[in-house]
Parts: structure tokens; sequence; C-alpha cells
């Protein structure tokens, strides 16, 4: 008798106690980059913080590549996570608040994991390059669809590929038109060079809160930041044309 295609596989004990293993040792790892900062990682480290060799370390994680990998795509789900959240508490307002609502929990992740946001937006790691589009890459994507739809939500197509770009070049355009997925169609150019300038400015005033760049602000730091992206968000939506309205109908 052939198998019920509907039944679930169940993980063997082996699988599960390994996904338990592998669960210790990125937890591991993220402790020992709170303690000593990104670019500190070992292998060696984390295996002594565990208490096992670092041959038995690598049963799980090859080199340290692969465990940053799965460390940085972890740091992007958990901010993406922690930025929907904060959507989620917004959801019944209007686009403008959840827009301000996913700003505040970037940031909100950004000051409270301060030396994993610095694993995934501070100096490059030396010798690691993460897999291209792969999961580190997938991650970070969607947290830019966050941010997409709560900027752009209410807008036709038409009137964002009619957004005032100020002069965006055809060379810029064509390469921004496969960038951003929206829905079935894709995110069209200017309203892409919109996304990813606002994008540039909400990073950048974190990553200047984060370094302590701004630190001279003391306490007035987050109604500085509120401010900026309420202006961010408010000339955005100039650039965006009111949606026509139909010219009535000719009577016969």
């Amino acid at each position: 008798m052939s198998a019920d295609p509907y039944t679930t596989a169940v993980p063997s004990l082996r699988q599960r106690r390994r996904a338990v293993a592998t669960q210790e040792i990125v937890e591991a790892a993220e402790r020992y980059i709170a303690e000593h900062g990104p670019h500190a990682l070992s292998l060696r480290g984390v295996a002594r913080n565990l208490g096992m060799t670092v041959q038995g370390l690598y049963h799980y994680f090859p080199n340290r590549d692969a465990l940053l990998t799965m460390l940085v795509t972890k740091a992007y789900r958990d901010l993406a996570d922690a930025v929907t959240a904060a959507v989620d508490t917004a959801a019944d307002e209007s686009a403008e608040v959840r827009f301000m609502a996913a700003t505040e929990g970037y940031r909100r992740w950004a000051i409270t994991h301060v030396e994993r946001f610095q694993l995934l937006y501070g100096a490059p790691l030396r010798h690691y390059a993460a897999p291209h589009d792969g999961p580190t890459t997938q991650a970070m994507r969607r947290m830019c669809e966050i941010f997409q739809h709560e900027m752009f939500d209410g807008f036709t197509t038409a009137q964002l590929a009619a957004a005032d770009t100020r002069g965006l070049s055809p060379a810029l355009e064509a390469h921004l038109e496969p960038l951003f997925p929206h829905g079935p169609e894709t995110l069209p150019p200017p309203a892409t060079a919109l996304l990813l300038g606002a994008w540039g400015h909400l990073h950048g005033m974190v990553v200047l809160e984060v370094f302590g760049h701004t630190s001279f602000i003391g306490e007035h730091q987050a109604e500085i930041f509120r401010m900026a992206m309420r202006a961010l968000l408010e000339d955005i939506h100039r650039r965006i044309h009111a949606q026509p309205e139909e010219a009535p109908a000719t009577p016969a």
C-alpha cells in the first residue's frame, strides 16, 4: 500500500538532536558576538564556551563562513520579525502610521541588539562573503518588502511609475526595472529609486545612533528620528502624483 501523501514525515531522533545542537551553537555564537563583537567570532571560542571540541563543532558547521551565514540570516529574520510585529500593532491604522511603526521597530531592534546589527551593517567581516542570492539575500529582501508595502500602500502602479524622481537616467531606470517585485508586476523604477533613497535615509539615521555619532543629542534621539522619518514619508508622498479624476461622460 502506498504511503498517505498527506502524512507529514516525523523527523528522526537523530535529526531532532542535530536541530537542537545546531540551535545551541547558534545561540552560543550570538552570545559570543554580544560579548566580543562580530569580528572576534571564532569556531574555537564558540566551541570552548559550549564545552565541546572545535572538531565536534565541524560536524554542524564545516567552517566559520557557514556559521556566519547562519548568524547573518537569523539576524535579518529577527530584525524583519521585529519590524513586522511593530507594524502589526498598528494594523488598523493608516499607512502613514504603519510606516512610522515599521521605522520605530527597525530602530528599536538595532539599538537593543547592537552587536548583531553591526554583524549585518558594520565593517565587512574579513575573508567572508555571503552566498550570492542565498539565504542572507532572501532574508534581506523580506525587510525591503515590508517597507515597500507600507510606503506605497494605496498608490496605483501608474501613480508610482509617474513619481517625480528628478531626472532618473535611462541607464539607471533600466537597471532598477527588475529589482523589486510588487505583486504580479515589477515595482516601477521611479518608485524603486524612492524606496532605495528612503532606505538609505532610514538606515543612515539608525547607524549614526548605533555607532554613537548622535549621542550628543542624548534622550532626544528618538524624537529626532521620528521627525526625520515623518518628513521623509511626506516628501515621498509629495512626489507621487494624485490619481487623476475621470472626465465626466459627454452627453450624447
